[in-house]
């Protein structure tokens, strides 16, 4: 009897003992509080293809107002002068597109072409040659500019066309899966003014989705300074350094933030600086005409000197600047806080950090004083020579580029159609992403390739609920 007593104890406890061990491997992961709110108090909840287009739900009467103007200024495409329509003339005469959103459709992400002659839905290449301007920036083509219009109005010549060959490489995984990645490389033809000068530089950018811009602008400056680390003092393999750039409003060098290179000081000089290379038209900040040499602009009909006024131009900032980060969808199930953690620990989170605070001095109340989770740094980062488009742009080198939100990555298929991802729209996934990721990223990527299918997957699932 003493025997069986003894016997079904020893069952108990080991039953007992494995049921706790097995429950000590397995911690339940949770979200943090408020973690859903992407943007802050200026978060919306909507995951529909409008999910990019809603203002932050805490402006004021009369910013409403003025989102709703901007808004429309955004949306309707631009004439060529004289017309009617006499806010919206003036396109031209060189341009890309002929609206905001002919880019940056329902307030998204653009694509490269899919096929040969297809119109560019947002992609554009901007070009420069050796040298520097006084304010820094980088000389243009002296015949094309700063950028290849690839359209032009009646009666003159469209500077160019383009088209993209792509080229097969090769990754694979540490277990054995094969990716194929896809390297674009651009022909330019159909010159209509004569030959590029020699050692032009052509850079693609894709038009990125414009949630959160005004909040990205509402970081203090000394939490960009806290968080560069430019000859990598801490000796963690990352370096990351600010864009100093040229502020027409001011006449100053400042913080670069917009822009795949950080090249723009601030949302109204980024949407002044589209407005005169996408659309061609004129601003008090961006008062010239984009013609080549022997085209006389001055005779070309326009929509007036400047072609958008400084309040619309206000306007069109203010939409711009105030478009709601939409929220966080599925972030607490347990695969997607898996990923959360996987992200953590392969080290993405120091160029992509998580959570910041925005100032107190915006001048946007809406946006001060906002605990978001945009995902950047917003410093430039080396991503290797693979990335490189070789083409510096004030500070930012040949090879540096500015760590992308995150924000939102995951509604993109959803509103636009397509997952490319990328400055130039090569990676067609996160996974491909991730794997053109090099230089100080190296590290992070090399993780991610030794990890198992499923932790993939998980981690995929982490950034596709952004």
């Amino acid at each position: 009897m003493k025997n069986s007593v003894k016997i079904l104890f020893l069952l108990i406890g080991f039953q007992f003992y494995s049921c706790s061990n097995s429950d000590d491997k397995y911690i339940t992961l949770t979200a943090e509080e408020g973690e859903q709110y992407s943007g802050g108090e200026t978060t919306f909840f909507n995951a529909t293809e409008e999910a990019f287009g809603f203002s932050a739900p805490n402006l004021t009467f009369d910013e409403q107002s003025d989102f709703g103007i901007g808004n429309s200024f955004f949306r309707q495409s631009w004439v060529t002068a004289p017309a009617s329509t006499t806010a919206r003339d003036g396109l031209g005469p060189f341009f890309n597109a002929t609206s905001c959103s002919s880019c940056h459709f329902k307030d998204g992400r653009g694509r490269a072409p899919l096929v040969d002659g297809e119109t560019a839905h947002g992609l554009l290449l901007r070009l420069s040659v050796a040298g520097v301007n006084s304010n820094g920036s980088s000389f243009s083509d002296p015949i094309y500019g700063g950028q290849l219009q690839d359209n032009a109005v009646l009666g003159q010549t469209v500077k160019g066309k383009f088209n993209i060959v792509y080229q097969d490489i090769t990754e694979t995984f540490e277990d054995g899966t094969v990716v194929i990645l896809r390297k674009p490389n651009y022909q330019i033809n159909s010159l209509g003014y004569g030959e590029f000068a020699s050692g032009i530089k052509v850079s693609p950018r894709v038009a990125n989705q414009m949630i959160g811009l005004g909040l990205l602008e509402a970081i203090d400056e000394s939490t960009l300074l806290k968080w560069a680390d430019p000859n990598d003092n801490n000796k963690d393999g990352i370096s990351g350094k600010l864009n100093y750039v040229y502020d027409i409003a001011s006449n100053s060098k400042t913080i670069g933030r917009f822009g795949w290179k950080a090249n723009q000081p601030n949302v109204r000089q980024q949407v002044a600086a589209a407005f005169s290379g996408d659309i061609g038209i004129t601003s008090s900040l961006f008062p010239t005409e984009n013609c080549p040499p022997g085209v006389d602009c001055d005779v070309i009909p326009n929509g007036g000197s400047p072609e958008i006024t400084d309040s619309n131009l206000n306007k069109v900032a203010l939409y711009s600047s105030t478009l709601a980060v939409p929220a966080r969808r599925n972030y607490t199930e347990q695969n997607v806080l898996e990923g959360k953690k996987i992200f953590e620990t392969i080290n993405c989170t120091s160029c992509h950090i998580a959570k910041v605070q925005t100032g107190n001095t915006h001048a946007i109340t809406a946006l001060r004083n906002q605990t978001i989770r945009p995902y950047t740094d917003l410093l430039l980062h080396d991503m290797g020579t693979g990335l490189a488009d070789n083409a510096p742009d004030f500070e930012a080198s040949g090879s540096e580029w500015r760590t992308q939100p995150l924000w939102g990555i995951g509604l993109i298929s959803t509103v636009n159609k397509h997952t490319n991802l990328m400055h130039d729209g090569r990676a067609r996934n996160v996974t491909e992403a991730i794997l053109w990721h090099g230089g100080e990223a190296q590290n992070a990527k090399n993780s991610f390739k030794k990890l198992a299918v499923t932790d993939r997957n998980k981690l995929v699932e982490f950034i596709n609920s952004l």
